[in-house]
């Protein structure tokens, strides 16, 4: 089959390559069913609703290749890579989905641990005497 919108969706440490193709609705992640590969119904909400927003649900079927993250990053970096795949296919898409705020990458990311801490901001225990 031919991919008609390509996009690369990433979150946290996530990276999601998504291939949009003419079809019924179906997606697939990582060879797995969506509800399948995500436990949770709001898992499967994040990811649909770029299709939900354009209304778009049952025009394709979608392919999603997912590695690195946990499971809300991966979530995530699906609904932004689906969300630049629909903008590639028509343009007509971005201005609903620049409102929706999927076309911007969450920048936020876990900061580092610093050395001589416990953690990011943990420090040890101060001790006076």
């Amino acid at each position: 089959m031919k991919n008609i919108g390509i996009g690369t969706g990433r979150r946290k440490t996530a990276v999601a390559r998504v291939y949009l193709r003419e079809g019924n609705g179906k997606i697939t992640v990582n060879g797995k069913e969506l509800s399948e590969y995500f436990g949770q119904s709001e898992h499967v909400y994040i990811v649909r609703q770029p299709l939900l927003v354009t209304s778009n649900e049952q025009k394709f079927d979608v392919l999603i290749n997912l590695y690195g993250g946990g499971i809300n990053g991966q979530a995530g970096a699906c609904r932004h890579g689906l969300s630049r795949a629909l903008c590639q296919y028509d343009q007509e898409n971005y201005a609903s989905l620049r409102a929706n705020g999927f076309l911007t990458r969450d920048s936020r990311m876990v900061e580092r641990k610093k050395y001589g801490q416990r953690g990011a901001r943990r420090r040890f225990q101060f001790s006076k005497r």
